[in-house]
């Protein structure tokens, strides 16, 4: 029986850090972190989202501002809007909610974003210090996995993790990280041919497919560890992941839930992106 890596506690025990950093921060050196949340439009998972981030803003003492902009808002009203949160000396990070309407090209949106606030660390830059090693910000999710391993006390260097992404947010930086952490790693998505024997060769399965119960107990060899990042709801409104969890935790060492693994801790690590982005403008 595999031991359940608790995200909610874990991100608990990180946000009570940060709000006694932010603290002295504020009492110490004047400095208040600060993050700008852009949404357009009434896409209801991304009202969720937000709120999310604002509550969490709200409870370690980052100082929070929300743009709420129509969904016909135009993307040079979009970019201007950026241009502005860029200029200001109170706005240390900038958030855009994805998705955006049709109409608004993400990819100029993201670029307009100044490299040292964008603390989603989507921006070209950004993405390349990944790469090199030399970054200021992570990526919020796949730093909020490798932060789960580290506090579970699960050893990274030397394995082979599977990653069943490609995507720009969790599959390709996730692989970065975790050569940058000397392991081994297979990328995986749509067109990989014979992906259950790959799967069986994982220390380490991360699945972000965005299918429920796409991963199922004949994928998983005993005594993996499986990192969940699928977020799907069903008929009956209830969240489940990507994992077919009732029955691969039967054969893993350790496992992610869904609800209650990774996302809290996407939104644990945007808040120390937050703070990183306030010390860096501040001079350190």
């Amino acid at each position: 029986m595999a031991c359940i890596i608790d995200g909610k506690r874990i991100s608990a025990e990180i946000r009570e850090k940060l709000k006694i950093d932010i603290a002295n921060l504020k009492t110490e050196r004047g400095i208040v972190p600060s993050l700008a949340v852009v949404i357009v439009g009434d896409d209801p998972a991304s009202r969720v989202y937000v709120n999310n981030k604002k509550r969490a803003c709200d409870e370690i003492g980052i100082m929070s501002y929300e743009f709420a902009l129509p969904c016909d808002t135009s993307q040079a009203e979009l970019l201007s809007l950026i241009d502005e949160l860029n200029r200001r000396a109170d706005v240390n990070g900038i958030l855009v909610q994805m998705p955006l309407p049709a109409h608004i090209n993400e990819s100029s949106v993201i670029e307009r974003i100044n490299p040292i606030k964008d603390v989603d660390a989507f921006h070209e830059i950004n993405v390349g210090k990944l790469m090199t090693g030399n970054f200021n910000f992570l990526p919020c999710t796949p730093a909020g996995i490798v932060r789960l391993l580290d506090e579970s006390n699960i050893d990274i260097a030397g394995k082979h993790c599977v990653i069943i992404s490609r995507s720009n947010i969790v599959g390709k930086p996730l692989a970065m990280l975790m050569l940058h952490r000397d392991a081994t790693v297979t990328i995986c998505h749509s067109k990989t041919s014979n992906l259950a024997e790959i799967c069986r060769t994982a220390d380490i399965l991360v699945s972000a497919v965005g299918r429920a119960n796409f991963i199922t107990s004949d994928m998983v060899a005993p005594g993996t560890v499986v990192i969940d990042v699928g977020i799907n709801r069903g008929g009956d409104g209830k969240i489940r992941g990507d994992v077919d969890f009732e029955n691969v935790k039967q054969v893993t060492s350790y496992i992610t839930p869904v609800p209650g693994g990774v996302g809290p801790m996407t939104i644990c690590m945007l808040m120390h992106n937050a703070v990183t982005a306030a010390l860096l403008q501040s001079g350190d």
